[in-house]
């Protein structure tokens, strides 16, 4: 089914148009990712096809039998309701009865709760009521009769993300998803089961996202707004940047091409009369078309910026025993460490464990309950936070960053103008008089980021440095860091972006205890998971261990009726024997599960080892079950 049809769509600001008689088909089913370059059109396209901004140009047909639900950066609200009110804010007795529960359960009025129950058990809301408690739980909701006014900024997008998946779930059988950048202001985990929410729903969507694991979790093709174009991707995020290359590669030779005839055509233009035949003339106005094609220019970001960093000493930042809490909230409980040159630390954990904290009080901006931080003589701490741009009065972009500095230096001598500096952060001459106020969230963020960069830091923290970059900059921005010689101090959501940047990894698990991990954060998800699916599995065999004979229901609901139902036949000899090998064999295999599980745990193991030792205790857990099953089994013919 084809839910919408777009045909010649075409949006401008001013002069400056963002695309162009574009075309493209949503149909039922599809997953796409739309990305493009901070102020190119993302959200302005998403807002036109939920009807809420209207084109210059073009039509964009919405199927009558499909709803679309739109998810926005920056939510909207009934300021002065509830966290219930906003959520439930919908016309439908099943929301109303939800709306009703949840406010009754909030006040502890038996009477509200009574009738509530009531008005549940009428609209059989209890099924999706557990639907509803299960986003709430994931996206750390809760309070409900808050006034939203009263939030923070990620936690009305948390609302605002709930508010959207509730929707969803009540709208009729056709829904189309728009998603503006939904996993900013998320952790890690909340990422991940968004994921698997989002795949298990199998929603119709088109999201705009930085995220790039997530783009790949959740969507099947990529659509690049460039250049008032749309271009369509099929596949995931690596197989776009290869279709990409091989796009502008084939773009740049006919470029080349085109110059080659402009040339001829130009000198072919000025040895002719100014008298036209009506063959020069058609000829003529072909030129024009060749001169534009020739003059196309084909822009890719290449950030190379040749840094001269402030240098290193010996002596980096050495934390010993410090202390931090606020009220019963522990965030630091005799934190130890000495930072070394050139390390590159990742620091996540759930929102709320007090990693900001931590990057304020190894800077000195708070001040730990007891212990110490010596921060050697030589450090200058760049510090991106995530407060956003802080400027006094609105200025022009080049009159704020000269605020710092008029040029940048460079290690190989000389140096860079402020609008110089601004360029390779794809401010171009015409943005660079732009005012502070009229940046998108995007630039002002790439704004924030650079003025850090032109102090010559030689220690980054790097307080969520991705939220609102687009993809292009935060390649430009990966490299760099690639390239930086100092400390590098990297907390983020985004998986991709630390993957590739970060050495070993600072854990959050709260109550103040940090632990220091040796790899990136896939590496430790794995690990992390390989532990939960041994303590399930343990959970299971224990449970097997005390075993009774379970009624016909009972094997159904566990699978492996054969493996326990009660025989009348006697065992064989062949049988007997496996027995007794079984009854040496299974307390052999639990000491070797056991010494691979301890192996795992330790911290110094390198990441190859870890999968190969993952793979080992997974093939050893299966051959396990299966051993006690088949004990199971013959156990019940010896009795």
């Amino acid at each position: 089914m084809n839910y919408v049809s777009v045909e010649g769509l075409t949006k401008s600001y001013g002069i400056n148009p963002l695309f162009k008689g574009i075309n493209f088909n949503i149909n039922e089913g599809d997953s796409i990712a739309l990305i493009a370059r901070n102020g190119v059109g993302k959200t302005t396209l998403l807002r036109i096809l939920a009807g809420k901004e209207v084109p210059d140009a073009g039509t964009a047909k919405i199927h009558k039998d499909v709803h679309l639900v739109l998810f926005e950066q920056e939510p909207q609200f009934i300021e002065s309701g509830s966290i219930t009110q906003n959520l439930f804010n919908q016309d439908h007795p099943v929301m109303k009865a939800i709306s009703k529960y949840e406010m009754a359960m909030e006040s502890e009025d038996e009477n509200l709760i009574t009738d509530a129950i009531m008005e549940m058990e009428e609209n059989s809301a209890w099924d999706f009521e557990s639907k509803v408690k299960t986003i709430l739980t994931q996206l750390n909701i809760n309070h409900l009769e808050q006034p939203v006014s009263k939030l923070s900024g990620g936690q009305r997008k948390r609302v605002s993300l709930a508010k959207t998946l509730i929707q969803i779930g009540f709208e009729p059988k056709h829904v189309l998803l728009l998603m503006d950048e939904p996993t900013n202001h998320l952790d890690l985990n909340m990422i991940e089961w968004l994921e698997n929410y989002l795949s298990q729903e199998k929603v119709t969507l088109l999201l705009v996202s930085h995220d790039r694991y997530f783009l790949e979790a959740v969507t099947d093709q990529i659509w690049e707004l460039e250049r008032e174009n749309l271009y369509s991707y099929k596949g995931d995020y690596e197989n776009y940047l290869e279709k990409k290359a091989a796009r502008i590669d084939s773009e740049l030779a006919s470029i080349d091409k085109a110059k080659n005839t402009f040339r001829k055509e130009l000198e072919w233009m000025r040895k002719q009369p100014k008298a036209r035949t009506t063959k020069s003339k058609s000829r003529q106005d072909n030129f024009y078309e060749v001169e534009a094609r020739a003059k196309q220019k084909i822009e890719e970001t290449n950030l190379q910026l040749d840094m001269k960093m402030t240098r290193l000493g010996g002596k980096i930042i050495e934390a010993k025993k410090v202390y931090k809490s606020y009220g019963d909230l522990v965030v630091l409980n005799g934190f130890d460490y000495t930072f070394s040159k050139g390390e590159r630390i990742g620091v996540v954990g759930k929102n709320g464990v007090g990693k900001s904290t931590f990057l304020q009080i190894l800077q000195g901006i708070t001040q730990p309950d007891s212990g110490k931080i010596n921060v050697g003589e030589t450090i200058v701490f760049g510090h991106f936070s995530q407060e956003g741009l802080v400027y006094k009065k609105d200025m022009r972009v080049i009159e704020f960053l000269k605020t710092f500095a008029e040029n940048f230096p460079l290690a190989s001598g000389g140096s860079l103008s402020a609008a110089q500096f601004l360029e390779l952060f794809l401010f171009t001459p015409d943005k660079q008089y732009t005012y502070l106020s009229a940046l998108s969230g995007g630039e002002k963020k790439r704004l924030q980021l650079l003025t850090i960069l032109f102090k010559n830091p030689n220690f980054l923290i790097l307080d969520e440095p991705t939220n609102d970059l687009d993809l292009p900059t935060l390649a430009v921005l990966e490299q760099f860091l690639i390239d930086f010689a100092g400390c590098v101090l990297l907390v983020s959501h985004d998986r991709y972006f630390m993957d590739k940047l970060v050495d070993h990894l600072f854990i959050f698990e709260g109550n103040g205890v940090i632990r220091d991990y040796p790899g990136n954060y896939t590496q430790f998800r794995i690990l992390e998971k390989t532990k939960q699916n041994y303590a399930a599995l343990s959970s299971d065999i224990s449970k097997a261990k005390d075993f009774s004979v379970p009624t016909k229901e009972e094997t159904t609901t566990v699978q492996a009726p054969a493996a326990v139902k009660k025989s009348s036949e006697k065992m064989s000899f062949k049988e007997k024997t496996e027995l007794e090998n079984l009854n040496k064999l299974i307390p052999e295999m639990e000491v070797k599960k056991k010494g691979l599980t301890e192996k795992l745990n330790d911290s110094s193991l390198a990441y190859d080892k870890i999968i190969e030792l993952s793979e080992t205790l997974g093939a050893l857990n299966t051959q396990l079950e299966e051993a006690e099953l088949r004990w199971l089994v013959l156990n019940e013919k010896n009795y």
